[in-house]
């Protein structure tokens, strides 16, 4: 290989890692601004499209979009190396190397996305319009199938899905329908349609040739402006007047059982503040993630008691994390967990765990909360505390306050769409489905980082897809309200202790995306697929 070809391969490498990177940035407000990043990812996609679908071969495209994509995680998830160095004592070289290999795995999916689609639907400057079209269609529908199985496979990790990107932008109008997956295939595809015509043919002709595709890649975008108008929800109930508590305790002091106290002190002070003139009396309080890092059963009963009181004080329910042990047909059980209580609950019930309103978490964090087999090895090496719990029913009943019914979910479950939409239905006994949506989290283990408006844009998106607002109650932050249409209403600062008070208001009615879950998109998707390569393979024998 010659020195300027080796010049030439080294700088497009590092052009894709770096358009990978600036990829990275447009999951969270910041580094640029709301406005400029539902743009900014169309337009660093349309590099990847250019570059596999004009590849030379299909292998030089998977090289090519797997340079992308491990671009794109190595930045958007740095935060990784905080838990795993700073909270997890794994000394910084082995962080550095396991936030690479999880990027390196990661960056796979759109490798084989974009090879895939180079091998079936080449792209050339010259190509007729069926072709341009078949081309944009597969490298669109590859990208959006594999961010679907990066969400499954192994129990899935769809952080950084390329739809939570377009949040503000015009796409999101087809959330209610289609959901994040969907909103993947028309962003995949409007990049793909912009790179065919990054080099149209000098023939006058060409030009609306190239342009085919990138039309209808903008109708279909436009087509989520009046989509967005649309109310797909209606207003159930009178608001509910809750307070969200943001106890922000430090993560190396979290587990500490000489701080646990003074942990519980902050938390209970913060429930129990009255509120500031003006602000009616919560109906609600709701605490984060793991609020008492011990089992509730290893608590003094005066403990309880005490928080017994405050909600008897304050006339309200107390909603809370907490790792809960109890027995079940004759075994212990161990879950992550919401209690809520009031007043009049005993405290022998919050001892035991078994109060009326429970959420038993279903989607559990690998290595967090379940060791996967074959990985003790690299736990041991951590000082992380873990869990092996069990799994919530896949419905469970949502809370009944003040005429609203409250669906919880904990931690990253929000990440996983359909998973919320079983507490939409009303139940088996014609029980009343969820009015309004709350996640519980501890994002401490990150910092004050990307992960925490990372987080905070995906719960953006499942209000728009379940037409439902969300609260986030969070340990160190980003604790917020998020209306139905997913504006952000109201948000603490991060890293401050504090409590938000915020007036709900609960909708009622389902979506298409709350009704069919991800199989529109997945039908979507697989019907572009046919239609792409079948027409591909027509091209080429013609």
């Amino acid at each position: 290989m010659t020195s300027p070809t080796r010049g030439r391969i080294l700088r497009g490498a590092a052009g894709l890692l770096l358009a990978g990177a600036v990829h990275a940035l447009t999951f969270s407000p910041g580094p640029l601004p709301d406005w400029a990043l539902a743009g900014t990812q169309i337009l660093m996609l349309a590099i990847a499209a250019r570059v596999t679908l004009y590849a030379p071969s299909a292998r030089q495209a998977w090289g090519r979009g797997w340079l992308f994509g491990f671009g794109t995680y190595a930045l958007g998830l740095y935060w990784i190396f905080i838990s795993l160095h700073r909270y997890g004592d794994l000394s910084a070289p082995l962080s550095v190397a396991a936030v690479l290999a999880l990027s390196a795995f990661l960056a796979l999916f759109p490798a084989t996305a974009g090879a895939l689609a180079r091998r079936y639907a080449p792209l050339a400057p010259d190509a007729a319009p069926a072709r341009i079209l078949s081309a944009t269609l597969a490298w669109a529908a590859m990208w959006a199938a594999f961010e679907w199985l990066r969400a499954v496979l192994l129990t899935g990790f769809p952080w950084l899905n390329i739809g939570y990107a377009q949040v503000d932008g015009p796409i999101a109008g087809w959330a209610p329908l289609l959901g994040v997956h969907g909103m993947a295939f028309i962003s995949a595809f409007a990049a793909a349609a912009l790179a065919s015509l990054w080099q149209p043919s000098k023939k006058s002709r060409q030009g609306s040739r190239h342009a085919l595709a990138a039309g209808i890649a903008l109708a279909l975008a436009a087509a989520g402006w009046p989509l967005s108008r649309i109310d797909w929800s209606a207003p159930a109930g009178e608001p509910l007047n809750v307070r969200l508590v943001q106890g922000n305790i430090e993560q190396s002091q979290k587990f500490d059982p000489a701080l646990l106290e003074q942990s519980l002190a902050r938390h209970l002070d913060l429930a129990a503040m009255p509120p500031a003139p003006g602000v009616p009396d919560p109906q609600l309080v709701i605490l984060p993630e793991t609020v008492l890092p011990v089992f509730q059963d290893q608590l003094d009963p005066r403990v309880w008691d005490a928080w017994r009181g405050v909600a008897a004080q304050r006339n309200t329910v107390i909603a809370m994390g907490v790792p809960l042990h109890d027995r079940v047909d004759g075994r212990d059980r161990y879950t992550n967990s919401v209690m809520g209580f009031d007043g009049n609950t005993p405290v022998e019930h919050l001892v035991a765990g078994a109060t009326a309103m429970r959420y038993d978490k279903r989607h559990l964090v690998p290595w967090g909360e379940y060791v996967p087999p074959g990985f003790h090895w690299f736990v041991d090496m951590l000082n992380i505390p873990l869990g092996d719990f069990d799994r919530g029913a896949r419905r469970q009943a949502p809370f009944a306050v003040g005429g609203q019914h409250i669906a919880f979910n904990i931690c990253y479950e929000d990440l996983f769409g359909p998973d919320l939409l079983p507490a939409l239905q009303p139940g088996p006994n014609g029980e009343p489905g969820a009015t309004i949506l709350v996640n519980v989290s501890n994002l401490g283990w990150f910092g004050d980082t990307w992960a925490l408006r990372q987080h905070l844009q995906i719960g953006r998106l499942r209000t728009i897809e379940t037409a439902r607002p969300m609260l986030t109650s969070t340990n160190t932050g980003i604790t917020a309200a998020i209306d139905a249409k997913g504006r952000v209403a109201a948000q603490l600062a991060p890293l401050q202790a504090g409590v938000l008070p915020v007036s709900v208001q609960g909708m009622t009615g389902l979506t298409p995306y709350a009704r069919f879950g991800d199989k529109t998109a997945l039908a979507l998707i697989g019907l572009a697929l046919i239609a792409a390569v079948g027409s591909g393979r027509k091209s080429r024998r013609a």
